[in-house]
């Protein structure tokens, strides 16, 4: 008699087809009840910061203003040292680190 190698085992099928039911009988969700959540969370998402609290202060950061020693390097931003201009075109400073 031939055997057929390649058919799924009679336990594995009943194994695969009680698994199928208890998904299919498993409370999901449905998916307008999961895009009204999606939009619920989206309308508190502008007061939580990333960390999930709620922030209701304010920052206050002083602001020290450019010495004159300083420059301001046109391609990455920073504020330097006059030392570390690298070259100066068109009225723009640009830093050793950027012209290295």
């Amino acid at each position: 008699m031939a055997t057929d190698y390649d058919e799924v085992r009679s336990d594995v099928k009943e194994s695969q087809d009680r698994s199928l039911e208890a998904l299919q009988s498993a409370n999901a969700p449905d998916a307008r009840s999961v895009a009204r959540e999606l939009d619920e969370t989206d309308s508190l998402d502008d007061s939580i910061v990333p960390g999930g609290e709620f922030v209701a202060e304010e920052l206050i950061v002083q602001v020290i203003p450019q010495a004159e020693d300083e420059f301001v390097c046109y391609s990455c931003f920073l504020v330097r040292h006059r030392s570390q201009i690298a070259r100066e075109k068109n009225g723009h400073a640009y830093c050793v680190d950027c012209e290295g």
